[in-house]
């Protein structure tokens, strides 16, 4: 119960800092996969096709196999996205099943940014987060578009809400049995 003497907790407003999601060429290989599988299907289709007169025909239905490979890894990852805001993560997955993980900020305790080279070559980049939270310790962003400026935001964010919250991190080293560092 408030009186008028307690002070109200400040209130800060989350905004959105950034919403993306995945990029599909993170999959690169396995469609480069079912447009293989799909060309072997249509060429022995063909053959079987043209040496049994045409009954053999029907070997191109196999066609959906490659297809609904390609189209299930298209919507999973597309169905999953992630939304930084100045106070936490939330990162939403699942086609029938949802799911929504959400981390709060002042938990990351360190992030690192990569750029394979095929990557790079697209304009994308992995974020990693080494965090605190019980449920999420390591959160990976794979093939994220603008992967610089997202990692600056994250970073802006993280020490503002740390400042916010008034929470530090703070590093102890082991000592082993002779009292040296280990």
């Amino acid at each position: 119960m408030t009186t008028e003497d307690s002070p109200m907790p400040s209130a800060v407003a989350e905004t959105t800092l950034w919403s993306g999601h995945t990029s599909q060429w993170v999959h690169f290989w396995y469609y480069f996969f079912c447009l293989l599988l799909a060309g072997g299907i249509a060429f022995a289709a063909t053959v079987f096709g043209l040496a049994t007169a045409g009954i053999g025909m029907l070997g191109y239905l196999a066609l959906i196999i490659p297809l609904v490979m390609w189209l299930m890894r298209w919507w999973v990852t597309k169905c999953t996205t992630y939304e930084l805001t100045s106070q936490r993560l939330r990162i939403r997955a699942g086609i029938l099943n949802k799911k929504v993980d959400e981390m709060e900020l002042f938990r990351v305790r360190d992030y690192s940014m990569e750029q394979p080279f095929l990557l790079r070559m697209v304009g994308l980049g992995n974020i990693t987060l080494v965090t605190s939270d019980a449920t999420t310790p390591t959160v990976a962003m794979r093939a994220i578009p603008g992967v610089e400026s997202v990692r600056e935001k994250l970073r802006n964010a993280v020490q503002n809400e740390r400042d916010r919250k008034r929470v530090r991190q703070m590093d102890v080293d082991s000592v082993d049995d002779h009292g040296g560092l280990s």
